[in-house]
């Protein structure tokens, strides 16, 4: 149960109301604070909408983070989300097997990309070699892109758990489809696995 309560449009002030046309709960619990929840959308429509990154690898790489940090809320929510910006439930099961360190058919730059999220979410940066990989597929403001992208989502987890959001019943079905690791790889394992 969340650590704050869920609100409604009818809970919020007139001016606030738009910022829960999207009704999930993560919303519903930072409406508890409207100008924190309008800065943390207009963030994330950047992101999803205006981010010149591909949007597979932008959402391989939000995977990423919530698959090895066992994010519930996280990795339900961007399974669906994915999947309407081209990631397959192959990919999905892929990126599981690549964050095993076992056999997952990626090509080089999403196995970088998920390299990257691996390594920024336990070691707080990326290795050279990452980064060398990913300039070259990338360019420069790309990169930058992708650090951005990695970042916030590292930051949303922590949200997430802090708060104790709960996933909503439509998502659940993702986590039966993809459960999560019983443990999480420690940053030891995180760096190994590439």
């Amino acid at each position: 149960m969340a650590l704050v309560p869920y609100l409604s449009e009818s809970d919020l002030a007139e001016e606030d109301r738009p910022l829960l046309a999207r009704p999930i709960n993560l919303f519903r619990a930072l409406a508890n604070s409207p100008d924190a929840l309008r800065t943390h959308a207009e963030f994330g429509e950047w992101i999803r909408h205006r981010c010149e990154l591909d949007p597979r690898l932008r959402e391989l790489a939000i995977l990423q983070v919530g698959y090895l940090t066992a994010s519930p809320y996280e990795w339900s929510h961007h399974i669906k989300i994915g999947h309407d910006f081209g990631v397959s439930d192959d990919d999905v099961t892929a990126l599981i097997a690549a964050t095993a360190g076992r056999e997952h058919g990626f090509g080089e730059v999403e196995t970088a990309v998920l390299a990257a999220a691996r390594e920024i979410t336990a070691d707080t940066r990326m290795t050279d070699e990452t980064w060398a990989v990913l300039l070259g597929h990338l360019g420069r403001a790309r990169l930058v892109d992708l650090v951005i992208v990695i970042s916030f989502y590292n930051a949303v987890i922590r949200i997430l758990a802090t708060l104790q959001i709960d996933v909503e019943p439509d998502y659940e079905r993702y986590l039966e489809a993809f459960p999560l690791a019983e443990q999480t790889p420690g940053p030891e394992t995180a760096r190994r696995r590439g």
